[in-house]
Formats: C-alpha cells, sequence, structure tokens
C-alpha cells in the first residue's frame, strides 16, 4: 500500500466487519480506527455491538482507536470525528503502521472523502426546533433566501437536510467558516454484502445473544448512574428501546420483536447510504460477507497490494 494510504472496511450492522479488519491489521501491520458514532462512549458495550474481544488474535491485541475516548451522556459529531480520526491516522503513519478505518456509520466515513468544510458549523438546537415546524416546500423558500454556498446541491426531498442546509447558511451570514489543513488520504475502500434474509437473520441471532448477555442491565446502570432517558434515546435503537421496555411501556416479548425489526431497517437504511456514497463517485469494492475468511484476505490483499 502507498504512503497515506487508509484501508476503509465498511458494511451494515452484523455484516462481520470488526473480525475482517482485525485479521487485516495482522496481515498488513495496521492499527484500527473505529468509524462507528456510538462505541466512543465507555460502559456502552453491549448496546452498540463492540465486542472489544474481537480486537484479540490469539494472545496478541490490535490496537484500536476512537473507542470508549466519551463518557456516557456527552454527544459527538460528525466534525468531532474528523479532527479525532486525523489525529489517530497521522499517529498511526508516523508509527510506520497501517490505518484501518472499519465501521458502519457512513456519515462519518463520507465526511472524510468528501472533505466537507461544513461539517464544522455548530449545530443550533433551538433554530432547529423552530425550522421542525415548516413543511419541505417552507423550507426549500426559506433556504433560496440565503445567498450561500451551502444552498446549493441540496437534497430538496430530504427536511433533515434542508434544515441543515439552513442552518449552515445562517451561521455562515455571522460568521466565517476557519479552513483546517488536513494531511492527505489515498483510501481503497471495501464493503461486506450479504443477502436481505441472512442480514435479518445474523441481527436476530446477534440480538438475542445481548439480550442474554446483559443488554438491559446495560441500560439500567447507566439509567442508575444519572444518564437520562432523553440522552439514551438520542443514542440510538436499542437504548430507545430497552428504555421503553423499562419504562413499562414494552414487554421483553415485544422489546424483543420491535428491536429487531427496527435494526433490521437500520441495514437497510445503512445500504441505501453506501449506495449514495457510490452515486457521490466513491468507489467501493464489494465482498460477500458469507464467503470463506481467507478467500476476502485474499481478495483483499490482491486489491491493496496494486
Amino acid at each position: 500500500m502507498p504512503d497515506n494510504s487508509l484501508l476503509i472496511i465498511l458494511g451494515a450492522t452484523a455484516s462481520g466487519k470488526t473480525k475482517l479488519a482485525v485479521e487485516m491489521a495482522t496481515e498488513l501491520d495496521g492499527e484500527i480506527i473505529s468509524a462507528d458514532s456510538r462505541q466512543i462512549f465507555k460502559q456502552m458495550d453491549i448496546g452498540t455491538g463492540k465486542d472489544l474481544n474481537e480486537y484479540s488474535i490469539g494472545d496478541k491485541i490490535i490496537p484500536h482507536h476512537l473507542i470508549d475516548i466519551l463518557e456516557p451522556g456527552e454527544r459527538y459529531h460528525v466534525d468531532a470525528f474528523k479532527n479525532d480520526f486525523y489525529k489517530a491516522f497521522q499517529s498511526i503513519i508516523e508509527k510506520g503502521k497501517k490505518p484501518i478505518l472499519c465501521g458502519g456509520t457512513g456519515m462519518y466515513i463520507h465526511s472524510l472523502l468528501q472533505n466537507q468544510n461544513y461539517t464544522a458549523v455548530p449545530v443550533n438546537i433551538n433554530f432547529r426546533n423552530e425550522l421542525e415546524f415548516l413543511s419541505k416546500d417552507e423550507l426549500v423558500n426559506v433556504l433560496s433566501k440565503y445567498q450561500s454556498d451551502s444552498a446549493l446541491s441540496v437534497d430538496l426531498s430530504s427536511k433533515k437536510r434542508l434544515i441543515r442546509a439552513i442552518e449552515i447558511a445562517e451561521y455562515l451570514k455571522y460568521n466565517k467558516l476557519e479552513i483546517v489543513e488536513r494531511p492527505e488520504i489515498k483510501p481503497i475502500i471495501f464493503g461486506l454484502k450479504s443477502k436481505v434474509e441472512i442480514t435479518r437473520s445474523n441481527i436476530l441471532k446477534r440480538l438475542d445473544t445481548r439480550l442474554q448477555n446483559g443488554m438491559i442491565e446495560e441500560v439500567q446502570n447507566l439509567l442508575a448512574q444519572g444518564i437520562s432517558k432523553e440522552i439514551l434515546v438520542f443514542y440510538g435503537l436499542e437504548y430507545k428501546f430497552i428504555v421503553s421496555h423499562l419504562s413499562g411501556e414494552l414487554s421483553f416479548d415485544e422489546l424483543t420483536m420491535k428491536l429487531g425489526i427496527a435494526i433490521c431497517q437500520f441495514a437497510k437504511r445503512q445500504n441505501t447510504f453506501f449506495r449514495k456514497m457510490e452515486k457521490d463517485g466513491v468507489l467501493i469494492n464489494w465482498l460477500d460477507a458469507l464467503a470463506p475468511l481467507n478467500l476476502v484476505k485474499q481478495q483483499i490483499l490482491e486489491k491493496v497490494s496494486k
């Protein structure tokens, strides 16, 4: 692999990304950078699918970054991820190791490949709340009144993206955006993909295991520490549904059924985002997640050695 190269392994939840990334880190003398929006939080292991034991091969622990770096209850965003990523990337390169980015948070990965400076614009909760009451047509009209580059190339069908574009444009009316120089990266991207029914089966099996291994108790402990229900709901599906279960709104059977459906729908959204990345010109080399591990490793090695 050339200097400043970055091997990226992405895929939907339960696709086997971490296991493959660890194997590749062993082959290439690499270190792993996590691209997961929730595994950054301490004490949130089972609910985020952290699986820290997967970072070991025999008695060797593969170095990994951007996992367990924040306390539960804190907030994180794309620009913070970019800052933390480049620090980890530079440190790995300086050690003569190969950086391997692994995760399923497409927005994080895409932000590195597109290098959008607008991720540095802070979130304005009050302003967003005001915009939430507007229809898509009304939001388009509001956006059209700004003379800003952020108003260009916006997905007009997405209310969420319209609100973000207006938020950026409003910020730029009164603030100058500082351009941060980043080191060049030369990415080669591999994605793991399975048939929908296989993905669904893997998700449901893993959910059952996580529930048996204390995922509900993990959420109980976070609540006991004073982490609010609202914050936990913000952290994603597992926490949202378990909070509802602990509040008496869902029985255990309802929790299992509804959470399983929601995670499957989330995996579908992840794959939709990866397809959007491809439409934006990102080349993803897709691999069969069910293929023998040695075959998948060989396919990657053949590509990265060119």
